[in-house]
């Protein structure tokens, strides 16, 4: 369990832990959750703009449900090395950026 000791062995470990089940794990941790966005596309179905939109939900791919879960995955994963101490002042946090 986490309580505070060797911080920067046990963020090394848990990086490259994080890492092993997913690449873009500790991307999402350093910048926050995956937004599963699409390019806007105009009235007509034919003019594509440069402009990108967050994609509705109705719209996500397996692939994108799979990566805007990673944020809870590796929230669950950090949560079961903390100890109840370290644990009662994240708990608030929505992300795992914010832990």
């Amino acid at each position: 369990m986490f309580s505070g000791e060797e911080y920067d062995d046990r963020k090394i470990r848990m990086q490259a832990h994080l890492s092993a089940m997913n690449d873009e794990m500790w991307s999402i941790i350093e910048d926050g959750p995956i937004e599963i966005q699409k390019p806007n596309i105009s009235n007509d179905q034919t003019t594509v703009t440069d402009q990108i939109i967050p994609k509705p939900k109705k719209e996500w791919t397996e692939d994108d449900k799979r990566r805007a879960n990673l944020d809870n995955v590796a929230k669950n994963t950090i949560y079961h090395t903390l100890d109840k101490i370290v644990f009662s002042k994240i708990k608030q946090c929505k992300t795992t950026k914010e832990i």
